[in-house]
């Protein structure tokens, strides 16, 4: 299978490590609980999470007691994760193409990532790799654009998606809707506060792929324009402190 990755993804990832890891938003703590109760982990369990980039959500998984292997192509996210959680695994590989053998794993979790997948090709993969019963789950923040101030900052940066994989726009269900591999998903949905600086907020514009890929000059001029949002906005002017709104969404699909 191939390990080739989209481009915004490989490009963007790979300079952008370390402002994902200071300006991506935690998980709701219900939305985690919730998905380790639909994918029954505990001790003697092993869950795969393939795109683990740094870790964001991996070390949620770790009260859990299950063993966790992750999975991450950019080499740079695999470093930023390696430093920051020295006693997992991590390994070079792609969800389409996992370097482990089948039926090892107890549960599937990707975070943030299914909509880089190549949908059928991952959930082949998946199911290769989850024993009988093995469950999967995907778990997304997304920006809560009823908030005034988000739907600008969106407003920003969305023009430069330029056919990048995003998970709002639903394509990611295709293969949901096509598979014979998995069950019918079943979704929960949560809500979420990120508190941080400006700097924070910036932090999370320059971790999207999209905008780290683009040349310096331009990125400049997004972050630019941001910061004005930020500095004229009258729900963010003048706070050291700002509320950064999300909705998180949790899935879980048996394998068949």
């Amino acid at each position: 299978m191939s390990n080739i990755i989209h481009e915004t993804a490989a490009q963007g990832f790979a300079r952008a490590a370390d402002s994902y890891e200071r300006g991506r938003p935690e998980y709701s703590l219900d939305a985690v609980h919730r998905l380790v109760s639909w994918l029954d982990l505990g001790p003697g369990k092993l869950v795969v999470e393939p795109g683990a980039g740094t870790g964001k959500f991996t070390r949620l998984l770790i009260p859990s007691g299950a063993r966790i292997v992750a999975v991450e192509p950019v080499a740079q996210m695999r470093n930023k994760f390696s430093s920051l959680l020295p006693q997992l695994q991590v390994l070079d590989g792609t969800a389409e193409a996992i370097p482990l053998p089948d039926a090892c794993a107890d549960a599937v979790v990707a975070a943030q990532a299914f909509h880089w997948f190549r949908g059928d090709a991952a959930l082949a993969e998946f199911h290769r790799l989850l024993r009988p019963g093995g469950k999967l789950g995907l778990i997304w923040n997304r920006r809560d654009e009823s908030v005034q101030w988000v739907a600008q900052l969106a407003a920003i940066v969305d023009r430069f998606e330029e056919g990048t994989p995003r998970y709002k726009s639903g394509e990611w269900r295709r293969a949901f809707a096509s598979t014979s591999l998995f069950a019918p998903l079943r979704h929960a949905e949560f809500s979420y506060l990120q508190s941080g600086t400006p700097e924070t907020v910036l932090d999370r514009v320059a971790s999207m792929s999209m905008i780290a890929a683009l040349d310096e000059e331009t990125r400049q001029g997004v972050l630019e324009k941001v910061r004005t949002l930020l500095r004229v906005h009258p729900d963010t002017r003048g706070r050291e402190l700002i509320e950064f709104p999300y909705r998180t969404d949790v899935y879980a699909a048996e394998r068949i």
